[in-house]
């Protein structure tokens, strides 16, 4: 009888040019056509992603990107409506290496169409007049106060004690363009400080590890450290993707939260996008399964809707008897990872909302 030995040997993890080099080609010319707004969605990240974390771009990055470079002004022309995404990828094409100096030429282009005059919305504004500064144009001269009326949005912290994933991301990206994505200190008051660490709290709780990444980066260039448990949360959601390589393989996937726990590793110093990245059409894939307790609070809250009140400590117990034991767990982590936490459940409570509406 032959005895069979199985060896579970990991993948061998390329060296980091190399790495670069398969993540790159595969998002340029393997997940995506170029014609796809979701092309240039997933290129502007990763390549946002090399550019802030100060990582060197690998040796045949013009090779990858050599024909969307060639053709930047004919896709200007044709989709001014995508000129944020064109522009962030063209400049961070330039500013990892890429020889050539058409960044300035298409942002004086874009300011001549006014093509940030017709966003509707002060964040869009804010990355426009980001990207355009890189480049020393400000398309939006006469807008003293977009600033101020960012500042004031994130300030309000009690926006983000209650689930709104929309305000959460909105709440990253200010931080991110009002830093200069960790270049500057963005001088952020008490207020926009809690309302990182309540979002935070729901993205833990939700055990959203895309969200709570864009939390920790944005906190990381507001030199405002994100608490242990949730860097270690992270840490450990980096490990837990496994990449999937074939010609058939569903782009509908994990990417964007791979990319986020990534970067947040490499703002904090680790290894970047040190995984086993294989060649060719690439898919991300979230395996572990997790427990989150956000959805079985939510319910007890409103089915307790005269009963509840915003005191943690009345409520833990209440809560705790009627959510599942693993759940608890989680939410007990999170009310120990952050010293806002009392501060975070009042406002989601929402006690105070009933006495005003009877």
């Amino acid at each position: 009888m032959t005895n069979v030995l199985q060896l579970n040997i990991p993948p061998r993890v390329r060296p980091l040019n190399q790495r670069l080099s398969l993540l790159l080609d595969s998002f340029c010319n393997h997940r995506r056509s170029g014609d796809d707004v979701f092309w240039l969605k997933e290129n502007a990240e990763i390549l946002n992603i090399l550019e802030t974390s100060r990582t060197e771009a690998p040796d045949n990055l013009c090779e990858i990107y050599g024909a969307f470079y060639a053709e930047i002004e004919q896709r200007f022309a044709f989709f001014p409506q995508y000129y944020r995404f064109l522009l962030s990828i063209l400049l961070d094409l330039e500013d990892l290496g890429m020889k050539g100096t058409k960044g300035e030429a298409m942002v004086d282009w874009a300011i001549k169409q006014n093509l940030a005059g017709g966003e509707l919305s002060d964040l869009q504004r804010m990355e426009a007049r980001r990207l355009m500064a890189r480049r020393g144009f400000d398309p939006l001269g006469d807008d003293a106060g977009l600033e101020h009326r960012l500042r004031r949005f994130i300030g309000n912290s009690r926006i983000f004690s209650v689930p709104n994933k929309k305000a959460a991301y909105e709440l990253t990206h200010t931080v991110f363009y009002l830093s200069e994505y960790g270049r500057r200190d963005p001088a952020l008051d008490q207020g926009a400080c809690d309302s990182l660490h309540f979002a935070g709290l729901m993205a833990y709780l939700e055990q959203n590890a895309d969200l709570l990444a864009e939390i920790c980066i944005a906190m990381n260039f507001a030199q405002n450290e994100p608490p242990k448990v949730w860097t270690e949360w992270l840490f450990h959601e980096k490990l837990s993707y496994r990449l999937f390589c074939g010609d058939d393989v569903r782009v509908q996937d994990d990417y964007h939260e791979f990319l986020m726990c990534h970067w947040y590793q490499a703002l904090s110093g680790d290894a970047v996008f040190d995984a086993s990245i294989p060649q060719g059409r690439v898919r991300f894939e979230r395996s572990a399964t997790r427990t989150a307790p956000l959805r079985e609070m939510s319910e007890y809250m409103l089915r307790h809707t005269h009963n509840r009140t915003g005191n943690w400590h009345k409520m833990r117990g209440p809560i705790e008897n009627e959510i599942s034991r693993e759940a608890a767990d989680v939410l007990n982590t999170a009310a120990q990872s952050s010293d806002r936490f009392e501060a975070f459940f009042e406002g989601f409570a929402r006690a105070d909302h009933v006495g005003a509406m009877t």
